[in-house]
């Protein structure tokens, strides 16, 4: 531990630098399924609702699962959280060559998969992540989850390659075993929070008797003062709003992402624009969460959330209008539009959670709002499957996701994190109180 704090820099940024590359790999490698979903429907002519279902399947496990995971968080920390989740992910993806028919996908995409991404993913991540850094949290945790569109853009194409030279299977198993080789050792390299290994939080020295009292960002003192457990938390407004908007947020990020491959592929667009598109998303994404992630830290969450669910709104907007002009430039402003803005709600995920309801059972609190996340992580691509099969359109479920969006953005206004905690460039809020 001696040896953790005499290093030239902080180690917050090595628990970064692992959450990047582990969100490269393991997020892709669900997201991946939207590769895998055309060949798959092809094989078997199962119906896009049923095969889809896999997917939102597994949100549904992640759902369970992710209180259970929050709890896990608070009492054995992340490397234990992460190690499972690697056990479960790359299990799940080894196995899924064996599928002959649905309900082996559901379990082996859905269930083990989908309960490994909890640990891996975004829900996971943010378990930990702000604990390491107050200042400078918006940027820190848009620099780790922009790992994933590093990943997108290296992992994706060499997925499709596969895919269209060897088959899904292949695919498949190669991805289950990069996930074994690459992140079962490095996530023995995380750690809880800064204190278990003698640090402060932003890599500021530990206070002394001399020294000058840092600034409160607490606006609301007698909220701040509360010591949260999920019990007291489940009694507020405030919960419900966030569990709202994040239901609303992964809504429609995954009603894009799982049906935006074969949509363009539907309207006529090559499998190759098709596969760029879902890889330049993320892509754009990098820059995205961090300038937002930073950006957060100086306007507020709020506004974050707002300008990430009006680019999901504008995605939804130009798919519709891509049926009737299929056009490259809608393409670009589609892509634009999800990566660039849309994506930006992961760099504040975890930190308008912590930001509101602080404290020693923050795992617990926030493996359950993300019970409702995974929720609609879930309905997005089943909602949006189950509504083309009836009406041979998208039309109806893009437009729903417009609805969803404004929903989502309108519901995190309302829980209002900056009321509670201020972001660094408002702590004048917090000082004139």
């Amino acid at each position: 531990m001696r040896n953790l704090t005499r290093l030239p820099f902080y180690y917050g940024w090595i628990i970064i630098a692992v959450t990047f590359v582990t969100m490269a790999i393991g997020v892709n490698a669900r997201t991946a399924f939207s590769l895998f979903f055309p060949p798959i429907v092809d094989e078997f002519g199962w119906e896009r609702g049923v095969t889809a279902g896999a997917f939102s399947f597994g949100f549904l496990v992640s759902g369970a699962v992710s209180p259970l995971i929050g709890r896990m968080m608070d009492r054995l920390g992340p490397r234990a959280v992460m190690e499972l989740g690697v056990a479960l992910m790359a299990g799940g993806l080894l196995m899924a060559p064996l599928t002959s028919r649905p309900w082996h996908l559901y379990l082996t995409i859905g269930v083990m998969v989908g309960a490994g991404s909890v640990c891996l993913g975004y829900s996971g991540q943010s378990l930990f992540l702000p604990n390491w850094f107050n200042r400078r949290r918006g940027l820190a945790m848009g620099l780790a989850f922009a790992g994933v569109g590093i990943g997108s853009m290296t992992l994706l194409p060499w997925v499709q390659h596969m895919i269209e030279q060897t088959g899904w299977r292949t695919a498949c198993t190669a991805m289950g075993i990069l996930i074994l080789v690459v992140l079962a050792p490095i996530n023995l390299l995380l750690h809880k929070r800064p204190e278990d290994i003698g640090l402060e939080p932003d890599g500021d020295a530990a206070p002394s008797a001399t020294s000058a009292k840092p600034i409160s960002n607490i606006v609301d003192p007698d909220w701040a003062g509360i010591d949260w457990t999920l019990k007291r938390a489940l009694r507020t407004a405030r919960f419900w709003w966030l569990a709202s908007g994040y239901f609303g947020g992964l809504y429609i990020w995954y009603a894009v992402q799982v049906h935006q491959t074969k949509y363009l592929l539907d309207i006529g667009f090559s499998p190759s624009v098709a596969v760029w598109a879902l890889g330049a998303v993320s892509l754009l994404g990098i820059p995205g969460q961090i300038v937002l992630g930073h950006v957060s830290d100086r306007l507020g969450r709020e506004w974050i959330w707002s300008a990430s669910c009006l680019g999901f709104a504008i995605c939804f907007a130009a798919l519709i209008a891509l049926k009737s002009f299929p056009t490259l430039m809608l393409v670009y402003l589609m892509v634009l539009a999800q990566g660039a803005l849309g994506y930006g709600l992961t760099s504040i995920m975890g930190a308008v959670v912590v930001e509101i309801f602080q404290g020693k059972h923050y795992g617990s609190i926030f493996g359950t709002v993300m019970l409702a996340a995974l929720a609609g992580g879930a309905a997005g691509p089943w909602v949006t499957g189950i509504l083309h099969d009836v009406s041979g359109s998208y039309r109806l479920a893009f437009v729903i996701g417009i609805g969803v969006s404004g929903f989502s953005a309108l519901a995190i206004w309302m829980a209002s994190p900056g009321k509670i905690r201020a972001v660094a460039g408002q702590l004048h809020r917090a000082r004139t109180l």
